[in-house]
């Protein structure tokens, strides 16, 4: 079960060791790889977990911009105030609200676009800003290094659920 849970593993900020610029490609990369991982599913293998009591692909995929919006805006708030203290969201209570419901191509356009803001962003940022961060009040004190590390891997985290997925059924 954990290998469906985690099918690239727990987030290690010790294992992402690739450059600034290489975790920034991941973010620019994931619109599109995301948008080619659900292409050609239908309405009924969209609904399908893809784990036993997992999410629903239809839900990880409006999952990602819901989280991405969350980081976009604590690197603003970490850029702009002297480690501001962020908020937690329910993210399995946000997977059941009625817009998780909706078309997946909504969520796609809205990763793609916040991704290009964050994107520009992150290439506008001295190597010194990334050492900035925010307090989470379960996490700690997270740099920005490390936070731009844990969206890359989360962006491939959930890639490799859907692929995953695709793979074991064969679609």
């Amino acid at each position: 079960m954990e290998n469906l849970r985690y099918p690239i593993g727990r987030f290690n900020p010790d294992r992402e060791k690739e450059s600034h610029d290489w975790h920034i490609w991941m973010l620019a990369e994931t619109p599109h790889r995301l948008k080619d991982a659900v292409s050609g599913l239908d309405r009924e293998q969209l609904d399908t977990p893809y784990r036993p009591g997992g999410w629903t692909l239809r839900q990880v995929v409006h999952h990602l911009p819901d989280s991405h919006l969350y980081g976009y805006l604590r690197f603003k708030r970490a850029l702009t105030e002297e480690r501001p203290t962020v908020s937690p969201f329910d993210q399995d209570k946000w997977s059941h609200l009625p817009d998780s419901r909706l078309n997946i191509d909504v969520s796609i356009d809205f990763l793609e676009a916040l991704h290009q803001r964050w994107v520009g962003l992150l290439h506008s940022m001295r190597s010194e800003q990334f050492q900035k961060g925010y307090r989470h009040p379960e996490w700690g004190f997270l740099t920005l290094e490390d936070s731009l590390r844990l969206y890359s891997w989360h962006c491939r985290h959930h890639l490799a659920h859907i692929s995953s997925l695709r793979e074991r059924m064969n679609w």
